[in-house]
This record gives C-alpha cells, sequence and structure tokens, in this order.
C-alpha cells in the first residue's frame, strides 16, 4: 500500500496570500500567522515587505476599510479603535475618515427610538458618554 506523500510546508508568500485572499489582514496579523507556522524572522520580514511593495498588503487601506466597515454596522469609536489596535493597525488617521461619532449615534437613535434600550445598545457598542448624550439631546421627545 502506497503511503501518501508527504506535503512540504507551502512558502511563505503563498501561506500569506491565502490569508489576505480571505480578508484584509494587517502586518502583523501576516507576521503572527507566519511565525505560528515556522517561517523564520528574516523570512517573514522579506516576504512582507515584498506584499507590501506590491501592494497587497497596505495597513492604512486596511485600517480605513475596517473603521469603515464596523462603523456602517453600527459601532462607535471605542469599539473600531480598539478592534483595529488588536490588530496592529493605527486607529486615529482611520477614525479620521468617518463620518463624526456624534453624527453616526444619532442616525441610530432615529433608526431605534430614543429608549434606554438603544441608549444600552449603543454604549456596549462602544459610542462615548458625550456622543450618547448629544444624539439623545437631537432626538424630540
Amino acid at each position: 500500500m502506497a503511503r501518501p506523500a508527504k506535503r512540504s510546508p507551502p512558502r511563505p508568500e503563498q501561506a500569506a496570500l491565502r490569508a489576505l485572499r480571505a480578508a484584509d489582514r494587517s502586518r502583523a496579523e501576516l507576521e503572527a500567522r507566519l511565525a505560528r507556522q515556522g517561517v523564520a524572522e528574516a523570512e517573514r520580514r522579506r516576504t512582507l515587505d515584498e506584499l507590501e511593495r506590491l501592494g497587497y498588503l497596505d495597513d492604512a487601506r486596511t485600517a480605513k476599510l475596517r473603521a469603515a466597515r464596523l462603523a456602517e454596522r453600527g459601532y462607535g469609536d471605542a469599539y473600531i479603535r480598539a478592534d483595529l489596535q488588536r490588530r496592529g493597525l493605527a486607529a486615529e488617521a482611520a477614525l479620521a475618515e468617518l463620518e463624526p461619532e456624534s453624527r453616526r449615534a444619532a442616525h441610530l437613535v432615529a433608526e431605534r427610538g430614543a429608549g434606554a434600550s438603544t441608549a444600552t445598545w449603543l454604549a456596549r457598542r462602544g459610542f462615548g458618554e458625550d456622543c450618547l448624550e448629544a444624539a439623545f439631546a437631537a432626538e424630540p421627545p
């Protein structure tokens, strides 16, 4: 009975591109993924530098897209900032490009109503206290 051929581990470029096909990822996320796969530090750095040079890896673009996606899904700046930082992305530039948090909160209050459950929901989603006060003050009683 023939033994199955042993597969060699994927080249770092292949592993990184496969991860990028599934979703935008930060350099830090790809670095950690390649490290878990046993890729040497110098090879990781070379691979990631090459992907950046070719435009496949762009932390600024990834942060901007991720922030916009989270804002569209009803998350506030605190949640978005924490998510981006957890992924190793710079948050402030991406947040600066979004519609102001107070405006996003006001839209959500208008959609959901100005009740206590909406206030709790928004707070859990990372909207700041000042922002919530402004959003509820703008909503007619």
